[in-house]
């Protein structure tokens, strides 16, 4: 299958082929996703090298995404909203084609990446229609896990029951060009964290733990160098990319340390990637 890639986040824009030799993160544990509240449709899916597992249809209202990662890689989970009707089949066929992706794919969020064996979650509130999830992580050898078979098709339904509510956040991370702000500083314990994209293009909150001894710089320079080698960070999950005007929220149990929140997304007028613009912050914990 000709998927034309451009790191993970390709299917924002289309703009070059997939760079290759994105290396896996240091083996870190991240900690369990903190329950949903009682309001919450939550749902489960397992990721695996390279498949999802989990239900084919969920009712629409505020849901919470628990991902699994059960591979050996890193893999996330983007929910994208198929407009004017189109079907999943149409989202395939559109991928498969050269050029920009469809106008009618809409980048909805969803849990970010997390390291193997860990897990990231995510609610979102979902409106009737065709969906699909997808990971554009691509391998060591440069081919994006969605050209591996990771995808699955999802279908958002009316709602049976009494609606949903999300779970009220302690902290807003609001999304520009090209910045992360902070509603108030992050402390440790546990956080159920909002992402607002206030931006005029495609953004992603990258949530991670920077490796002890490592800083902003390393970040920065493993980026410019081509990504060789281990990551200096480890991936706890975060808000998968969104188009401008989305929101999500994620929950994270914070202990003493350096993070990191980092955009990936490649850039609508250069290509190079958010990160290169300055769209990375460390934050201090404890």
């Amino acid at each position: 299958m000709a998927y034309r890639v451009h790191r993970y986040c390709v299917a924002l824009l289309a703009l070059l082929a997939c760079r290759e030799n994105r290396p896996a993160p240091p083996a870190a544990s991240s900690p369990s996703a903190p329950a949903a509240g009682p309001s919450a449709n939550v749902v489960t899916y397992i990721a695996r090298d390279y498949g999802f597992e989990g239900p084919a249809q969920v009712p629409a209202g505020p849901t919470l995404f628990r991902l699994d990662n059960q591979g050996k890689e890193l893999h996330h989970l983007v929910l994208v909203r198929l407009e004017q009707g189109r079907t999943y089949d149409s989202l395939l066929a559109a991928l498969k084609k050269p050029g920009p992706p469809p106008p009618w794919m809409h980048l909805a969020g969803g849990p970010n990446a997390t390291n193997p064996g860990a897990n990231s979650n995510a609610t979102e509130n979902l409106t009737e229609g065709h969906y699909a999830v997808i990971c554009f992580i691509p391998s060591a050898d440069g081919v994006p896990h969605l050209a591996k078979g990771m995808t699955a098709p999802l279908e958002v339904v009316a709602a049976t029951g009494p609606t949903a509510r999300e779970v009220a956040p302690d902290v807003t991370i609001t999304l520009t060009d090209y910045d992360f702000q902070l509603s108030s500083p992050l402390t440790v314990g546990s956080h159920v964290i909002r992402v607002e994209n206030a931006g005029p293009q495609p953004h992603e909150l990258v949530f991670a733990r920077i490796a002890p001894g490592k800083s902003l710089k390393d970040i920065e320079a493993w980026e410019k160098g081509g990504e060789k080698g281990l990551p200096p960070v480890s991936a706890l999950g975060g808000i998968a990319p969104m188009m401008p005007k989305e929101s999500g929220q994620f929950t994270v149990e914070l202990t003493p340390g350096d993070y990191a929140l980092i955009c990936f997304v490649p850039d609508m007028k250069d290509g190079k990637v958010h990160l290169v613009h300055g769209m990375v912050k460390s934050v201090k914990v404890g």
